[in-house]
């Protein structure tokens, strides 16, 4: 029914590719900077263990794989990336397999959650994996969203179908070239990063390069307990420019660098992004300016930085916006659902969605004033088709379906209603903390039942993968034909 050596060959190369970067804090802790080398080296070598098994079963396939496939392909990647991922949790944090796993679903993702405290004294050897997974999360996403989401049709991600996105054998060394030019601009940032946060604000080497990856994958796990507040307001700055080129499409970066040409500012998604940033922003600053909470200059950067962080779904902590009354509440509430750019390494609902849906909207009001009118549909220049309405269409429902079921059952488990609603918006939105006293930004996930975790774990997930690429495996008769 499905042909699994192909399958069994890509989940090797995938856990390969996890078990060298293993080696980082790997080494990193025999050299005495950090405790936990054998625990390490165990989860390493069994990584590698797994990943050369099914290298070896799937090495004669031939890599041709029909759409269910890829379907399943998709969730078993990143499933299985995260269970061997959160063996070091296990063998060093000496914390549960649900904690660990929840922990490096949250990392792979890019969501930010945590179930883990006293960061500031924790082994840098975790540390560094926490954000290495994120680091990876972000990357895999970007390759997810050019070359497999378009290809699958989920949630109307075939505007956005190129070259990459064929999986004929004709496409493929161009996908990969693709890909290595992305991993190339992906690496480059981060590094820009690591030096602005070292050379200008009060970041160690360590936390700079922490921080990077953390930020330009928008994945918001710090090194800290206290988050970005730790650290000074330069570093507040070059987060919020990070973390912002990290809500960017890396594929029109790309495009535009290697052209030397103005594409990724004539973008629709982009100037849409800029834009919204910009205006809540302003209304953000001067509405904690003019209650008093903040002089206009510190409460432009922890605006500007919280709005940011929430609209990229990066989820890193400054203040305490819970505490700035009902209107920021609500704000940061539609925001965390928001998401920016496809194509980026941030989750939520992407600003191109909020885009088309706004056009089908008034075109359908001019078509009710004017019912024999030929309204034709485009989005950045393309022709916006019946069947991407549809997946459009079934994605919105999906989305916020799976929000009210997540914190529907969340609810019965004696969670409080805040707590049940927003961690479900989180989790799927892919955004980190929620909102309250136990999972705000100046809490974590920890005391949440185990049932919770392994469900807000799925709806991570789902929220990651386009909600249908994981909703489809549920389906009784995809396991049939």
């Amino acid at each position: 029914m499905f042909n699994l050596r192909p399958i069994a060959f890509i989940l090797g190369m995938a856990l390969s590719k996890l078990a060298l970067f293993m080696w980082l804090p790997t080494l990193l802790a025999f050299t005495g900077r950090s405790r936990g080398f054998e625990e390490f080296l165990q989860a390493t070598l069994l990584t590698h263990g797994a990943a050369l098994w099914l290298l070896a079963w799937g090495r004669r396939a031939q890599i041709r794989l029909r759409v269910k496939e890829m379907f399943l392909l998709t969730t078993l990647v990143w499933t299985t990336v995260c269970v061997f991922g959160a063996l070091p949790f296990v063998f060093i944090s000496h914390i549960s397999f649900t904690d660990a796993f929840f922990e490096t679903m949250s990392g792979v993702t890019t969501t930010g959650s945590t179930v883990l405290s006293g960061l500031d004294t924790m082994p840098a050897d975790i540390l560094l994996w926490r954000s290495i997974l994120q680091w990876l999360g972000g990357v895999g996403f970007i390759v997810a969203a050019v070359a497999v989401l378009p290809y699958l049709n989920v949630g109307g991600m075939k505007l956005f179908q190129t070259e990459s996105s064929d999986w004929s054998d004709k496409s493929a060394p161009r996908a990969a070239t693709m890909a290595k030019r992305i991993l190339l601009l992906y690496g480059l940032l981060t590094a820009l990063c690591s030096l602005g946060y070292y050379a200008l604000s009060d970041m160690n080497a360590f936390e700079a390069v922490n921080h990077a990856m953390t930020t330009l994958s928008t994945g918001g796990y710090s090194t800290s307990d206290g988050s970005m507040n730790h650290f000074t307001p330069a570093a507040h700055w070059i987060g919020t420019l990070f973390m912002f080129i990290g809500g960017l499409p890396f594929l029109l970066m790309v495009y535009s660098l290697r052209h030397r040409n103005l594409e990724l500012f004539r973008d629709a998604q982009v100037r849409g992004f800029f834009w919204l940033v910009l205006a809540t922003g302003l209304i953000l600053s001067l509405y904690l300016w003019a209650t008093g909470r903040y002089p206009l200059v510190d409460a432009i950067r922890i605006s500007l930085f919280n709005l940011v962080s929430v609209i990229t779904t990066t989820g890193f902590g400054l203040e305490d916006f819970g505490t700035w009354g009902a209107f920021p509440l609500v704000l940061f509430a539609l925001l965390m659902l928001c998401g920016a750019c496809s194509g980026s390494t941030a989750g939520g609902f992407k600003i191109f969605r909020l885009q088309v849906g706004m056009a089908l909207f008034r075109r359908q009001l001019y078509q009710l004033m004017h019912p024999q009118a030929v309204l034709p549909q485009r989005y950045n220049g393309r022709t916006v088709t019946d069947d991407i309405v549809r997946s459009l269409i079934t994605f919105i429902f999906g989305y916020f379906a799976t929000m009210v079921l997540l914190a529907l059952a969340l609810s019965l488990m004696s969670l409080s209603p805040q707590v049940a609603i927003t961690a479900a918006v989180t989790a799927v939105a892919n955004v980190g903390p929620g909102i309250g006293e136990l999972i705000g930004p100046s809490g974590n996930f920890a005391t949440l039942p185990d049932a919770a975790k392994w469900l807000l774990a799925l709806g991570m997930l789902m929220g990651r993968l386009e909600i249908l690429t994981v909703a489809v495996l549920f389906i009784p008769g995809f396991w049939r034909h």
